[in-house]
Formats: structure tokens, sequence, C-alpha cells
């Protein structure tokens, strides 16, 4: 079976906390197979500027996501956690996240089967699509 596509992500938070409807819309996804959870650290930063790296299963908040099928964590490493941490601002956090697009398995099939493969790809931010959307689509 050809690996769909992997992202990785970080999602900022405005506190020192993963919220409940995050982790629930994740483990959603994964339970309707649309991604696979390949890792997940949680990276908050103190007022003082002290910085905290969390596994999955050092947080509470985040126990939905533990009773999702697959092996989770390894592939966040210590440098993902330092570039992160540092432009991240004291009293706020981020969660690093690595899953695989197994939706985009069939695409991902295909072009292993053709001898393609995907040259190049980027996630375009949300504040720059919609207005370019709404230019196009005003409805």
């Amino acid at each position: 079976m050809t690996t769909a596509p992997v992202e990785y992500v970080v999602v900022q938070f405005p506190g020192p906390r993963f919220t409940v409807e995050v982790a629930h819309a994740i483990a959603e996804l994964a339970q309707s197979t649309t991604i696979r959870v390949l890792d997940l650290v949680f990276v908050a930063k103190a007022a003082d500027g002290t910085v905290v790296a969390r596994e999955l299963e050092e947080l509470e908040e985040l126990a939905e996501l533990r009773g999702i099928d697959g092996e989770i964590g390894g592939l966040i490493g210590a440098e993902d956690i330092e570039y992160v941490s540092a432009t991240l601002e004291p009293g706020t956090s981020v969660a690093l996240l690595l899953w695989e697009d197994l939706w985009a398995q069939p695409i991902a099939e295909a072009l292993t089967h053709d001898g393609a493969v995907l040259a190049e790809g980027a996630r375009i931010p949300r504040d720059l699509i919609e207005p370019a959307l709404a230019r196009v689509d005003p409805a």
C-alpha cells in the first residue's frame, strides 16, 4: 500500500492548553479514516519563558485521541519542538501534529502506479484564500 501524503501541522492556541473541541474534531477525522494521526506533541511556553513539551498520553484533555487506531508517536523530535518554541509567545501553546491524508490514498496509488510523483504542494492560509474565493464567487 502506498503512503498517502503526510502533513506537518502546527496549531497555535491562545492559552496554555489544548482544547477538547479540537481534540474531538481530530478524533472524528481519524475515526472516519479521513486522516491517520502519526504523532502529536503539545508545547506550552509559560510566562517566564519555560517551555514544556508533553506527549498525547500525558494530556487528559486528549483522552479521546488515545482510542484511535494506529501507532502514535516517535516522529516529532526535539528539533521540531525547539523550532516552534523559539517563536512561541509566553502564555501560549501549540500542538504539533503529523498526519497522513488517507482521503488522498487513491490519488497516491494512481501516481505511484503511473510512475508519477507529487512534485510540490502547499497549504494556502485561510486569510489568503477566502478573499480570493469571495472575488471569484461573491455569493
